[in-house]
């Protein structure tokens, strides 16, 4: 009768240390619809991901420059983020890393989890326990996969809208993504976070400055909508980057080109207006600057103040006299 107990012990004591490896305050339920890509062009790599779950962008999506990314999602390992990128980096495939994160884990059937590494391989699994409509479609290099939808049109309206979008850059193809997948009923529960990442093909050893983009949206009602708005702002800022840095190669109309684009993207920015000027300032064309900064200045005198302290640290290069004239504006 004891060596009963202490058997039906053991197996209630087994089933408690998986379900709390299931169900651990630490592993969100991330019921959600994502996509992993890989760019067949540029070599990009990213993860696209949107869910009525807080901050989704911290859970489900995981990316390494030259390494793959990972989607880990449903009712969420998020060690398979990490673990699953060192896997890659160790040199095994998609395929034969995510065999071996579920091969040691207890709660498998009840993941879902899609990985792509820096060659195109694809790997997805939807485990049996996954909440309806759960599904998934692996393509070439990329993988839609979702749990918990509306319908089950969504993993075919995902794979559809990225097929059609070739010829974009890789982040737009996966919003594009994400779009489809809400038309098509999306999450059964509603909306309130998204997410995108992507990263380089090949690493230079800058980890910290290795995501070509890297956007979040934790808590909102329309959270594609926003992420779309965020990518916009981000391409916008790119443009401005890219115009500093012809300004070090010294090529001033490939410079304004580039400032010209993010001001048309977004033309109500007062700091791209504000550095636009105050560049060319800098590089003898006060004429064209003043009546930009007086724009500026007319609708927030505090970038006076901040043009009166540049000069003291070399970030405006004008003479006396121009410097009285921007500062009577």
């Amino acid at each position: 009768m004891l060596k009963r107990l202490f058997s039906l012990f053991g197996i209630v004591f087994t089933c408690h240390l998986a379900e709390a490896q299931v169900f651990s305050s630490s592993n969100p339920l991330a019921h959600t619809f994502s996509i992993v890509a890989r760019d067949s062009a540029t070599g990009e790599m990213g993860v696209a991901v949107q869910s009525h779950w807080f901050s989704v962008g911290t859970s489900v999506s995981w990316a390494e420059a030259g390494v793959g990314a990972v989607a880990t999602q449903s009712f969420v390992n998020k060690s398979f983020g990490i673990r699953g990128l060192a896997l890659l980096k160790s040199g095994l495939t998609a395929q034969q890393a995510l065999d071996s994160l579920l091969y040691s884990d207890d709660g498998r059937e009840v993941r879902q989890v899609a990985i792509v590494d820096s060659k195109g391989n694809v790997a997805v699994y939807t485990g049996n326990k996954c909440i309806e409509f759960a599904g998934h479609i692996a393509g070439s290099q990329y993988s839609v996969q979702a749990n918990m939808m509306l319908t089950d049109k969504v993993p075919a309206a995902m794979s559809a809208a990225y097929e059609k979008s070739k010829g974009k850059p890789l982040a737009e193809r996966m919003l594009l993504a994400l779009d489809a997948a809400q038309a098509a009923g999306g999450d059964i529960r509603g909306k309130q976070s998204a997410a995108i990442i992507v990263v380089p093909a090949t690493s230079a050893g800058k980890p910290w400055d290795e995501r070509t983009i890297d956007l979040r949206v934790d808590d909102n009602k329309e959270p594609i909508k926003e992420l779309h708005r965020l990518y916009n702002v981000s391409v916008a800022y790119e443009h401005m980057n890219k115009g500093d840095l012809a300004i070090e190669r010294n090529d001033m109309t490939a410079a304004m080109n580039e400032y010209n684009a993010a001001m048309k993207m977004i033309p109500g920015n007062l700091e791209m207006q504000y550095w636009t000027a105050i560049t060319l300032a800098s590089n003898k064309q006060v004429t064209k600057a003043l009546p930009m900064l007086k724009k500026v200045f007319a609708q927030d005198k505090r970038w006076k103040e901040l043009t009166r302290r540049l000069p003291l640290v070399g970030l405006l290069s004008v003479s006396d006299d121009e410097m009285r004239k921007i500062m009577e504006l």
